[in-house]
């Protein structure tokens, strides 16, 4: 949908004259919900003077009052013939020379309330410089002691929708960055039980061989015959047979001579 001229200074004269809600004027100007609380709190867009809608040929009576007797419709903007407002293309949000002074506490801020943030973003919602934000972060900026961190949506140096998109973003890349390091550390932890599972195989492999080595070992000397052994068994056999073979004659050769006597 196309937005209005001015959607700031439009949206400050919808909250000052009108009981739409704020998320049909937030809608209806292109910005967050909260930030045009904010301009009803009286903290966004302080000195900005409201522009009148219908003045200007983009709002009618009759659309407004719809819109505020049914909180579900949105405001459609009148048809004109003034060109369509086109988005700037991506890079660093313009500051006006009132403003810059402002940004080394909205940088104090972004360092203090969202870390998560990189220097590419915070340079884009801010505006700013990598030096000067590096110089923030190590508290070497001439600013330095006078800083005090302040809300950059406060500041009017950037939307609510850009400041909680930028955040998203943080938040979706750090997460992106965990599942990452995970799947390295499940991925190495792998190769290492792998390394593990192949070094103990490696292991049994070599206590198996010498196993079978020791196995065979045994069984050869158990085959081996007992010659040498079994011939001092069979050499006592025969001296103890002559042994008795030559006590008997003896014996009867005692008979003998004891005969003749006896007659």
């Amino acid at each position: 949908m196309a937005l209005p001229l001015m959607p700031k200074a439009t949206a400050v004269w919808l909250v000052e004259n009108t009981s739409l809600s704020f998320e049909q004027i937030a809608e209806f100007c292109g910005m967050h919900p909260l930030e045009v609380q904010g301009i009803a709190d009286g903290e966004v867009a302080v000195g900005i003077v409201g522009l009148d809608p219908i003045a200007n040929g983009q709002l009618t009576r009759e659309e407004i009052a719809r819109a505020e007797a049914d909180k579900n419709a949105r405001l459609q903007i009148a048809q004109s013939d003034l060109p369509e407002i086109t988005t700037r293309g991506k890079g660093a949000n313009y500051t006006p020379v009132s403003k810059r002074q402002d940004r080394p506490h909205a940088i104090a801020w972004i360092l203090r309330h969202h870390p998560e943030l990189t220097e590419a973003q915070i340079r884009h919602l801010v505006g700013t410089t990598n030096a000067t934000i590096q110089k923030i972060r190590d508290r070497t900026h001439p600013e330095t002691p006078n800083l005090k961190p302040r809300d950059p949506v406060a500041l009017g140096l950037c939307t609510q929708a850009q400041l909680d998109a930028a955040i998203d973003k943080a938040h979706r890349a750090a997460q992106r960055a965990k599942r990452e390091a995970e799947r390295a550390a499940r991925r190495a932890a792998k190769a290492l039980a792998d390394a593990e599972a192949a070094k103990n195989a490696d292991a049994t492999r070599i206590a198996a061989a010498e196993l079978a080595a020791a196995t065979e070992a045994m069984i050869a000397a158990e085959e081996q015959p007992s010659g040498p052994a079994a011939e001092p068994q069979g050499s006592g056999t025969a001296v103890a047979e002559n042994d008795h073979a030559e006590s008997t004659p003896a014996s009867d050769t005692n008979a003998d001579t004891k005969e003749p006597s006896q007659s």
